[in-house]
């Protein structure tokens, strides 16, 4: 149950405040997210690194209010359109290109990495952060459908611990925490909201705009997250990082629709009891549990209150509308390889569904498409890994 994240928290000395961070993708809606709680507790943090894509502007205002002396982007017109912006006076080092975000994740001085860029971008920096024996903030769970083997092993040998930020598996971390050894543990319950499609029909998801795709009732995430809720697809890739980072197989984790999303996961015990963790559907929870680990801090969210929530209600996943749960199901049980093809596929298929190339239901098809042509390869490093990714997605995108 706690072999992935090694050391287990509980066993060890995290560093003291103020505590250094860096953060891999800031201008997102987790780097966002982020900078608020650091804000409120100026106190608790230095931000020694930031880095953006291609929003140049965003990031030199988010640089401006925190001044970090390290900042990458992704390729020299973001640095040109970046230099623009920048208050007067400040002279940060800035790193261009994909091993810029390798250098912001293994500084010297960082204490812990937010890994929050979207998609298997993410995938080295997070491998490099935990070779170096970094506390990571995890968000990015790409990071472990491509390369969980890799990361596990890494963290095993340098001493690096996960703390998981996805809401869901902060949940889950907070249900095992100090309760029951590991074979007293009977599952693990992952929550769907069920996104903006919940009891629609195939017929009925043939229609779906990408705009509405996007419309997500609980959340507010960027766009290819928002997709993959949609789909369910998010769901496939929660269950495969939680077999990941707790060290167990498919078969012990479920899903569950919970609409509300209040409910955030549940451990459950081979006595029958279930531990929920339950709470307002804002991010900052789970990020300010992460960076102030093992303490908690306030955040500046709407308290819970049941009695205006009032139902909290459950159901089984549709599969039949929905396959892209049951894609990632069979692809963590085929194999390592076949993650990294649902990975790409997917993220291939989510980008051309956003510049309206394909239509919603096209999503699944083209993945188990690739899935079904794929071959069992040997993915034992990173640059396998990688080499697989970028064939998948040429030969899929020559098909759009």
């Amino acid at each position: 149950m706690k072999t992935y994240i090694s050391p287990w928290p509980e066993s060890v000395t995290l560093p003291s405040f103020p505590r250094s961070i860096s953060i891999l993708g800031a201008t997102g809606s987790i780097g966002a997210s982020a900078l608020k709680v650091i804000r409120k507790h100026p106190e608790l943090f230095t931000v020694t690194a930031l880095s953006g894509g291609h929003n140049a502007a965003r990031l030199a205002q988010l640089c401006g209010i925190f001044q970090p002396p390290y900042v990458a982007v992704l390729d020299e017109q973001t640095k040109k359109n970046f230099i623009t912006h920048l208050p007067c006076g400040y002279k940060p080092e800035i790193l261009v290109g994909p091993d810029a975000y390798i250098t912001l994740a293994t500084l010297d001085e960082v204490d812990l990495v937010l890994s929050s860029i979207v998609g298997a971008a993410g995938f080295e920096p997070t491998l490099a952060a935990a070779r170096a024996g970094k506390i990571i903030g995890l968000a990015n769970k790409e990071s472990l459908v491509l390369g969980g083997h890799l990361i596990r092993q890494a963290c095993h040998e340098s001493g690096a611990i996960i703390l998981p930020v996805d809401s869901e598996h902060n949940a889950l971390f907070q249900g095992l925490m100090g309760h029951g050894s590991d074979d007293e543990l009977k599952r693990l319950i992952l929550t769907a909201s069920g996104g903006p499609f919940r009891g629609k029909s195939r017929t009925f998801l043939e229609t779906v705009t990408r705009e509405q795709a996007l419309n997500h009732p609980n959340w507010d995430m960027g766009a290819k997250i928002s997709i993959d809720s949609a789909t369910l697809m998010n769901k496939g890739l929660e269950l495969i990082e939680a077999c990941h980072l707790y060290g167990v197989p498919a078969s012990m984790v479920d899903v569950v629709v919970h609409p509300q999303s209040i409910v955030h996961s549940l451990v459950e015990y081979v006595d029958g009891s279930q531990l929920a963790h339950m709470g307002t559907p804002d991010m900052q929870v789970p990020i300010a549990h992460c960076l102030c680990f093992p303490n908690r801090v306030a955040v500046d969210v709407p308290q819970l209150n049941l009695a205006q929530v009032g139902n909290l209600t459950f159901e089984e996943p549709d599969l039949e509308a929905f396959p892209c749960l049951r894609l990632a199901q069979e692809a963590f049980d085929a194999g390592p390889s076949h993650l990294t093809v649902l990975n790409a596929a997917n993220e291939v298929a989510v980008a051309a569904f956003l510049n309206e190339k394909i239509n919603f239901l096209d999503i699944p098809t083209m993945i188990e498409s690739a899935l079904d042509r794929h071959a069992t390869t040997n993915v034992s490093t990173s640059e396998a890994i990688l080499d697989l990714d970028n064939s998948v997605r040429k030969e899929i995108e020559i098909g759009l």
